[in-house]
């Protein structure tokens, strides 16, 4: 199952730029004067395209493979197998193999976790009778699993739920594997020289551990590389300028 988290408050501001900027865009085409209508383009396009680095581009991704962290610049993968601990203070941070990658949305703030700390809080009693609505089982579980967290603690929780279920698949798959392969070495084995039932169950054994090993931890981990739309928005935006001062 794929799962996004995003900042929605970044989206919103993101696709509202968005907006704004294709009016104008649209404008200066209209009313091309020249120069000043270059240097006006020069600067919208870098405006937008740091908008869309930095509002509409983070994200975290959650697929059967592993979790991707889209930051604005860069894209970071990390298969379930690799993760090994999700940590949330300001942002979320992911660390595989002794590398970590901090992921640009969703984040919190001290406001945020301040008021999420009082949501957690019990309320206290006012009156002999109450007066609040009563809430369904389906309302009372949501507010209980969110009491006390932000919405990236919330994420993080999600991430390392799914890394460890993965972990503890793949780890009884390895396991399953194990008979399989003592039988199939102790049988060579014994049809080679039968004097040695002793050897090949523990060749099997060996084996059988080894690869179980391997399937269940496996040597992936922690991806990163430059994302071609980011560059491909800055170098516009670059083209931009240089137009203005050639103008």
């Amino acid at each position: 199952m794929k799962q996004v988290f995003r900042s929605n408050l970044a989206m919103i501001v993101g696709w509202l730029w968005m907006v704004f900027a294709a009016y104008n865009a649209v404008d200066l085409v209209v009313r091309y004067n020249g120069r000043p209508s270059m240097v006006a383009a020069a600067v919208l396009g870098v405006l937008t395209a740091l908008v869309f680095v930095t509002c509409l581009r983070p994200v975290i991704v959650m697929s059967e493979e592993g979790v991707l962290v889209r930051n604005p610049l860069r894209n970071a993968f990390v298969p379930w197998s690799g993760v090994d601990e999700v940590t949330v203070s300001h942002s979320i941070t992911i660390t595989s193999g002794g590398r970590s990658v901090r992921c640009w949305a969703p984040q919190t703030s001290a406001r945020e976790r301040a008021a999420a700390a009082r949501k957690g809080r019990p309320a206290p009693a006012r009156g002999r009778f109450r007066t609040e609505p009563v809430r369904s089982k389906a309302e009372q579980a949501a507010d209980e699993a969110m009491a006390g967290k932000t919405h990236a603690d919330w994420v993080a929780e999600q991430i390392t739920e799914r890394a460890e279920a993965a972990q503890r698949t793949a780890s009884v798959a390895g396991t399953a594997a194990v008979p399989e392969t003592e039988n199939g070495t102790g049988t060579a084995a014994v049809t080679e020289n039968g004097t040695g039932n002793g050897a090949a169950a523990v060749t099997g054994s060996e084996t059988g551990t080894e690869n179980g090993s391997e399937t269940g931890t496996g040597n992936d981990g922690l991806k990163v590389t430059w994302a071609p739309s980011a560059l491909v928005a800055l170098v516009l935006a670059l083209a931009l300028v240089v137009a203005a001062f050639v103008a």
